[in-house]
């Protein structure tokens, strides 16, 4: 799945560069040019994780948070330190909630691996086997079982079932699902989608009498488990 992460830089020509290579690198990438806006698409957006090139202030607000304000306060976020910056920059950025910090001018190989590494260290650890009701969903060997009886699962629908299930009480959007199933960068009319949902849930009743895929109408999909 594709982390979505929030780039908050005022200057224009590097906030460019970061957005395409980052995009390019697999992240869902929301863009800010000033702190307010960052804050308004922390809320709105929830990111994984918060690249900060404006004001530190930002940095401690996101912490503390706000009256009638609403955003994940413990979202990871790695401050990209000022040309000018110092050791007391450093310290004043960890000192506002700062998870890592990376001066400029920066490499873009570097601010990747620390990116990368800070997603590591906040990620719970994955199960191998997922479960979501009667559905066992075996990463390491692929195997997908539905009440106990064996499932084969092609490749893409594999993904999808994968996907929906890591947190099944949830509605995808088709853009998500087309984004971390299939790779889409931008939003296409294809019927991908809902062909390999419609034979995913054909597989799973073989198996189930539960419904499981189930089409939320101009939204996406989500899995729909028996009671």
């Amino acid at each position: 799945m594709s982390c979505a992460l929030l780039l908050a830089e005022p200057e224009p020509a590097t906030g460019s560069f970061l957005e395409r290579h980052l995009t390019d690198d697999g992240f869902a990438v929301v863009r800010a040019e000033d702190g307010d806006e960052a804050l308004s698409l922390a809320e709105n957006a929830r990111p994984d994780l918060v690249l900060l090139g404006t004001e530190l202030e930002i940095c401690r607000r996101l912490r503390t948070g706000e009256p009638g304000r609403s955003w994940d306060r413990g979202v990871p976020v790695i401050v990209l330190g000022q040309a000018e910056a110092d050791a007391v920059d450093r310290v004043r950025a960890f000192d506002r909630g700062a998870d890592d910090f990376v001066a400029r001018p920066f490499m873009y190989e570097e601010l990747l691996a620390r990116i990368r590494a800070v997603l590591r260290r906040v990620s719970p650890p994955r199960l191998e086997v997922l479960e979501a009701g009667e559905i066992a969903i075996d990463r390491a060997t692929r195997c997908v079982t539905v009440a106990g009886k064996r499932v084969q699962m092609p490749g893409k629908q594999f993904e999808l079932l994968l996907t929906l299930a890591a947190d099944p009480s949830r509605v995808f959007t088709k853009e998500e699902l087309l984004r971390e199933v299939w790779g889409y960068r931008s939003v296409a009319r294809t019927r991908t989608l809902d062909s390999h949902a419609s034979r995913l849930r054909r597989r799973l009743a073989a198996a189930s009498e539960a419904p499981y895929v189930v089409n939320v109408w101009g939204v996406g999909y989500r899995l729909m488990l028996p009671v």
